[in-house]
């Protein structure tokens, strides 16, 4: 009998395991873009008989972002919609451009970790450990510096040097998602009324409905 429930138990646990990760892919790849009935991660897989090498590719990394909007960055992303053959195979890419005291706002990706590289300037870079220490780690990179993001958690870069500064991040997801925090709070559609976040925030509800009013 005692054995009988240590191997269920075991069983049971190595359920829970398994149904805690994505499954593994069964095929070489599913490039994304066929007009099948069969969806994998969303997306319907092509014929892999008429896959090319453009699935697989993607150019335009090399050119700067254009970072004249209200923050002073831009974020070029690479994942399952620029490059289809990503798709299960559970990563992305993207290249962050910074002007001079540029920053990319605070924000989480929902479904990926992250681990940035800075190719060029000067960056402070941060995240915000979960409630209820909500903890921040911060360092201030250099060009050749690395740093990881843990997946989920509130996270930010500014450029802190007097030339424009660029950096690439990889992400542990096909498609990891993004939640700008001041866009979703302040941004949403339609708006979360203003007495909540005043009381959220411990502001007027005047300075809420500015705050509204720029996003």
């Amino acid at each position: 009998m005692a054995a009988s429930i240590i191997f269920f138990g075991f069983l049971s646990l190595s359920f829970s395991f398994a149904l805690a990760s994505d499954p593994s892919p069964l095929q070489d790849f599913c490039v994304a873009g066929g007009d099948g009935n069969v969806l994998v991660n969303g997306l319907a897989c092509k014929d892999p008989k008429s896959v090319q090498a453009s699935d697989f590719s993607f150019s335009g990394l090399h050119m700067l972002g254009n970072t004249s909007n209200a923050v002073g960055s831009r974020v070029t992303a690479v994942n399952v919609a620029q490059i289809p053959g990503l798709n299960t195979l559970g990563i992305s890419f993207a290249r962050i451009d910074y002007a001079p005291a540029g920053i990319n706002p605070p924000h989480t990706h929902p479904r990926a970790s992250e681990i940035l590289t800075v190719l060029e300037g000067s960056l402070e870079v941060g995240f915000v450990t979960s409630n209820p220490e909500n903890r921040l780690i911060t360092k201030v990179l250099q060009k050749g510096d690395v740093f990881v993001f843990p997946i989920n958690l509130v996270h930010f870069q500014r450029n802190v040097g007097t030339s424009n500064a660029v950096a690439l991040a990889a992400l542990s997801s096909q498609n990891p998602g993004v939640i700008t925090i001041a866009n979703a709070v302040f941004g949403s559609n339609p708006d979360i009324p203003s007495d909540i976040l005043a009381k959220a925030f411990q502001l007027h509800k005047n300075v809420v409905n500015s705050l509204q009013s720029k996003f």
